[in-house]
């Protein structure tokens, strides 16, 4: 087992950043490497229909978070082009290929509706990713091409139900679910059942989960809400499979629940890793079982049918880009970004099989199709960056506001007494904020009140990325933990270096690390309101109101210019003992000669009138 680990592994660090330098994209990497180690090249590994069910657990993490993206507000946003475009896309390319399959190839039409519904899909994570690389996504074609993906991903839902009734008769006793627990009741009860858990698992994720996130976050052990969360999907996953449904059914209802959650963020960032590792390891197996002896057998047929399928499929996104009245650049994009299959195929393609659905010929055939398919796909996009698109890239925005994220974004990290004036003034002034707060107490406390806050650790990379870190204008730290200010001052001038940081300093000792690591921009805690109270007791000693205001602002002044200066000697005692002397001298100056110039300059104004 470790030596199997070792080469899935191994393979994958070699062939992943390869493709990627090359690109063509971490997807095509992992299927390049399982190729390379499959049973047709090198043979270190044999077959895969272990692993690959093992490995098919990514796909129902990938849907979970699908689920966890899936927020009202975006949907309602991009209603237009998810439920039009994205339906009208998945319904004529389904009738086609089946239509195609039936009356071209002779198959039965149970058959080729499976296939049909499996090559309506293109791949989210390729397509995705290249659009994010290229920085085409929030180009119109962009917009249209993720909404369209998800629908195909929310479409999955229902084909997964759909597919085991195209079973034919004589087959549906042979693939009956396995270790499904209700299939002896009669049909209504198992109906009666079904729809029961699906209800527990909407209302525990809507009135039970947040109590106990709340409850494992206030832990502060990182590590236990992680387990949380994969014992979560688990859990669902397993009773889904148990009552004979979809485990991505279950998991993708439990990442809609959650999608208002506080918790969100740090459930995305939890499970990504694991759902990235696991939807490697399926690209890998998928790659190893490609069968090439019958690539190089059927060569003519698996070219004829790869062109067809990218021919269908482009003719009918381009009609539908005309539709939808896009752009001419933008229906090419659009149009060459979907052309492809996707990775649901292969799921769809093993549940298909078990079922008899398609013979063990017809499933290896249609497996080549789909993943020479997604190997083009790069190409595709390639040739429009290269052949169709030649205009300057600040000509490619697309900026409607109603489909993309306001570009007025702040990060806040900490909510409590501080970060609240900030984002409260920053708020009334139309910046869109993302929150962030480590204590559950807080989070819940301020839900009260209206405001949207997520739990979550902005010392981590990850959780900033889920952030819109990427993207937007400014990060105010205002937790109070210095070493943790620190932590995410320099991760952040690391990653995003086009991030203005403006920081909160808990004394003048922390002002002076974060001046050296490079923030700009810093507002001691207490400073500020001592300041203010400095003033008004020099106005009860009996000072004027206006010489006590000026006293304090040139104190502010001379003191934000002795923090650069102090900073750069803090740590040497004797240095900094000499610099800080030196300017508490100057100081005393500045204010006394600052005394001495208003005074002349009220005896000067008087003069006249004697």
């Amino acid at each position: 087992m470790l030596e199997m680990a070792v080469i899935y592994l191994a393979a994958a660090i070699i062939a992943v950043p390869i493709a990627k330098r090359v690109g063509l994209g971490s997807v095509l990497g992992y299927l390049l490497a399982g190729i390379l180690i499959g049973p047709f090249l090198l043979g270190l590994v044999g077959d895969q229909t272990d692993v690959m069910h093992f490995a098919e657990f990514g796909v129902v993490m990938m849907l979970f978070l699908v689920g966890l993206e899936l927020q009202p507000s975006r949907l309602w946003k991009l209603r237009h082009s998810i439920i039009g475009l994205g339906g009208l896309q998945v319904v004529v390319t389904t009738l086609l290929i089946s239509a195609a399959c039936y009356t071209i190839l002779s198959l039965a039409w149970q058959t080729s509706l499976a296939i049909g519904l499996m090559l309506a899909l293109s791949s989210t994570a390729i397509v995705l990713q290249t659009l994010n690389e290229k920085g085409w996504i929030k180009q119109e074609a962009g917009q249209n091409a993720f909404s369209v993906l998800l629908f195909q991903d929310i479409a999955v839902i229902p084909i997964l139900a759909l597919v085991p009734l195209l079973a034919f008769s004589d087959n549906i006793s042979d693939s009956g679910s396995h270790g499904n627990l209700i299939e002896h009741f009669p049909v209504y009860i198992q109906t009666a059942i079904s729809v029961g858990v699906i209800a527990a698992i909407i209302l525990a994720g809507k009135y039970v989960s947040a109590p106990l996130f709340r409850y494992i976050a206030e832990t502060r052990l990182r590590e236990l809400f992680t387990v949380f969360a994969l014992f979560l999907v688990i859990v669902i996953a397993v009773i889904m499979q148990k009552i004979g449904l979809s485990p991505a059914l279950g998991t993708f209802l439990a990442g809609v629940v959650l999608a208002e959650s506080e918790f969100r963020h740090e459930l995305e960032v939890d499970i990504e890793p694991f759902k990235g590792l696991l939807l490697g390891l399926f690209f890998i197996t998928v790659g190893a079982s490609i069968d090439f002896p019958l690539l190089f057998e059927e060569l003519g047929l698996v070219t004829l049918l790869v062109v067809s399928l990218i021919a269908i499929k482009a003719a009918v996104l381009f009609l539908l880009s005309i539709l939808f009245k896009m752009e001419k650049k933008q229906k090419l994009l659009f149009t060459l970004a979907l052309a492809q299959g996707g990775e649901f195929a292969f799921v769809l393609l093993s549940l298909t099989s078990s079922l008899q659905i398609l013979t063990p010929e017809q499933s290896k055939i249609t497996t080549l199709v789909v993943a020479i398919s997604m190997l083009m796909a790069p190409v595709l996009l390639i040739f429009y960056e290269k052949v169709l698109d030649k205009e300057a890239e600040n000509a490619r925005e697309f900026d409607k506001p109603e489909d993309i994220e306001a570009t007025k974004s702040v990060i806040i990290a900490g909510y409590g007494r501080f970060g609240q004036i900030v984002g409260r003034l920053l708020g009334s002034q139309g910046y869109h904020l993302s929150i962030l707060d480590h204590s559950p107490t807080q989070i819940d406390l301020l839900k009260k009140f209206g405001n949207k806050v997520f739990y979550g650790d902005a010392a981590r990379k990850d959780l900033l990325e889920a952030s819109g870190a990427q993207e937007a204008q400014l990060l105010v730290i205002a937790i109070d933990d210095a070493d943790k200010i620190i932590e995410i001052a320099q991760l952040a001038q690391k990653h995003y270096p086009n991030l203005q940081i403006v920081a909160r300093a808990i004394d003048r000792h922390h002002a002076y690390e974060l001046i050296r690591i490079g923030v700009k921009t810093i507002k001691r805690e207490t400073f500020e309101s001592a300041l203010g109270l400095g003033v008004s007791a020099l106005e009860l000693l009996g000072n004027s109101q206006e010489s006590a205001k000026r006293a304090g602002q040139l104190f502010s002044e001379h003191d934000r210019e002795s923090m650069h200066v102090l900073s750069e000697v803090w740590g040497d005692d004797h240095s900094y003992g000499v610099a800080v002397k030196q300017r508490m001298e100057l100081l005393k100056q500045v204010l006394v000669s600052d005394e001495e110039e208003q005074s002349k300059i009220q005896t000067c104004q008087k003069s006249p009138e004697a």
